[in-house]
């Protein structure tokens, strides 16, 4: 019989890990605690040696044909006009846009399609757990209970299990982001235009390869809890900062108030100071978040299932298993760019001031001798996920 693993978490560390594992003859099961899989969110990232799992597990052609078309980054006015521009690059040499850039949607979707015999139970999650040494039991809120070889949490970073591993708290960086989803309009173009707004904030519009584009509105605030709020909160909280943003923001805000779909989050972080206790695990953003967003997260979520499933192939002692994969893994979540609040502020200035250096700044760093200095100084983006060690062979 087969060893049986159950993941919480159908996002994309949990499906990639259940494609990994069914790959090497498990049985999984998935379990997650929202209806159906979650279309909301935006673009995901797939760089470093993220790339070559992706091509390992042989989906790398449907990730590339479901690629949102993204071009580039582009630093706009409040007129539209482009203040800097940063192409898409190639050959490993990414910049804020990926070459592989995919929704995040999308990418679980293809995942989950992809994961053979996996048994995935939506609107489950879990309430309680009984590590019995040789086996776990994962008692379900519907009064189900499920036993199996392995547990693994792949919630995300407000995991609401992890603490069946170890208590730790998310730093909240006071970041907010409202994602939003729009009809198109002609004017849209493949650009990922990024209007940068005083007291810290900002309106972006995002291609997408679904026939729609993808807004965010983003503000920091010292205040705590916005995230929390239901949906008619946040809109008054959105409609309050935004209120006097010209450009795109009006046709975002108008489009949230006829009833657009919405995801609100606040950027954190969490480093776990272990990833396993027993036969439970963390996966993801669970055990490693540096922030919610910045190109790691999605990179790091498939680069541990790889690592995680490859250590618990060939009939491999289960703990042991996950110690390996812990020491495996380290190199690759060090070599994650480290996010902090004063660098969130620097990216998003306060003042008219601030936010011509900085349009100023990247206008040079987006001209030839800027690009020259870039490829000299190397690219840290392009370096995510991608440490000296280099990705196992299983």
């Amino acid at each position: 019989m087969p060893r049986h693993a159950v993941i919480s978490g159908a996002g994309i560390a949990g499906p990639a890990l259940a494609h990994q594992l069914t790959a090497r003859g498990w049985s999984t099961t998935v379990i997650e605690r929202y209806p159906r899989r979650r279309d909301e969110g935006q673009n995901v990232d797939v760089r470093g040696a993220a790339r070559e799992v992706v091509r390992r597990m042989g989906i790398d052609g449907d990730v590339r044909a479901a690629n949102t078309g993204e071009i580039g980054t582009r630093f706009v006015k409040d007129n539209g006009s482009p203040a800097a521009s940063f192409p898409v690059g190639r050959g490993g040499k990414d910049g804020p846009t990926a070459e592989l850039e995919i929704l995040r949607g999308e990418l679980s979707r293809i995942l989950i399609e992809n994961t053979g015999d996996t048994d995935y139970r939506f609107g489950r999650q879990i309430a309680d757990i009984s590590d019995a040494g040789d086996r776990v039991q994962v008692a379900l809120a519907d009064g189900d209970c499920l036993d199996a070889d392995l547990l693994v949490i792949a919630e995300g970073l407000h995991s609401r299990s992890r603490r069946f591993v170890t208590p730790v708290d998310v730093t909240d960086l006071g970041m907010y982001f409202a994602y939003a989803t729009l009809p198109r309009v002609d004017s849209d173009d493949r650009w990922w235009n990024w209007q940068h707004v005083t007291e810290s904030r900002a309106v972006h519009l995002r291609p997408d390869n679904l026939g729609t584009t993808r807004a965010i509105l983003t503000f920091i605030s010292d205040v705590r809890g916005f995230e929390e709020l239901d949906r008619v909160g946040q809109m008054t909280i959105l409609r309050r900062t935004f209120a006097d943003v010209g450009g795109a923001a009006p046709r975002v805000l108008a489009a949230l108030e006829a009833g657009a779909p919405m995801y609100f989050s606040v950027a954190g972080q969490v480093h776990s100071p272990t990833w396993s206790k027993g036969r439970v695990a963390l996966l993801g953003d669970a055990a490693f978040c540096n922030a919610t967003f910045g190109g790691a997260g999605t990179s790091l979520a498939l680069i541990g299932a790889y690592i995680l499933a490859g250590e618990l192939a060939d009939g491999a002692e289960v703990t042991d298993a996950l110690h390996r994969y812990e020491r495996a893994m380290k190199p690759f979540t060090d070599s994650a760019p480290t996010v902090r609040a004063g660098a969130l502020r620097l990216a998003n200035p306060r003042t008219r001031n601030g936010i011509r250096a900085l349009r100023t700044a990247a206008a040079l760093a987006a001209s030839p001798v800027g690009r020259a200095v870039g490829a000299l100084a190397g690219n840290g983006l392009g370096r995510i996920a991608s440490p000296p060690t280099p990705l196992p062979n299983y």
